[in-house]
């Protein structure tokens, strides 16, 4: 339809105009001007919209993505993620993030919570044991191991 027009009244389309206009824009200027652009125009957006937009338009992507994709898509771009992360921090970032989380963590729950998860990683362990004999420490006894060394800081603190 919108050939039709223009072959009728010989006006270029909104839309001829427009791809008219980027292409010649794409021509004169470089990669910095569009980053400079896009920064100016989240800028504009951030002072106009508060938190909740973002939120909002969050929310409504992750839903989307969720309807369109299964657990291997989470899997593998967590995976791709991981690997991403690990490439760019050290032993110490980890350490350090382990430590804000388990800081956190403690904050928010009491000596019955760790004495549950360990209960919990203990028995997920003597369960795998007499699956597998292999030596290896699972991550739920680390995970306990983790917790009751945890615990037993929390004590030393107090």
């Amino acid at each position: 339809m919108a050939r039709n027009d223009k072959e009728k009244n010989g006006k270029m389309t909104v839309e001829e105009a427009g791809r008219k206009g980027g292409e010649a824009t794409a021509e004169t200027h470089g990669k910095e001007f569009y980053q400079e652009i896009g920064r100016k125009g989240g800028e504009a957006t951030a002072e106009k919209h508060g938190k909740e937009f973002y939120q909002e338009i969050g929310r409504k992507g992750g839903e989307a993505t969720a309807e369109t994709h299964d657990k291997e898509f989470y899997q593998e771009i967590g995976r791709k993620g991981g690997e991403a992360t690990s490439e760019n921090h050290d032993k110490e970032f980890y350490q350090e993030i382990g430590r804000k989380g388990g800081e956190a963590t403690s904050e928010n729950h009491d000596k019955e919570f760790y004495q549950e998860i360990g209960e919990k990683g203990g028995n997920a362990r003597a369960e795998q044991r007499d699956d597998d004999s292999d030596g290896k420490m699972s991550r739920e006894e680390a995970g306990r191991k983790g917790g009751e060394a945890r615990a037993r800081q929390r004590r030393e603190d107090d």
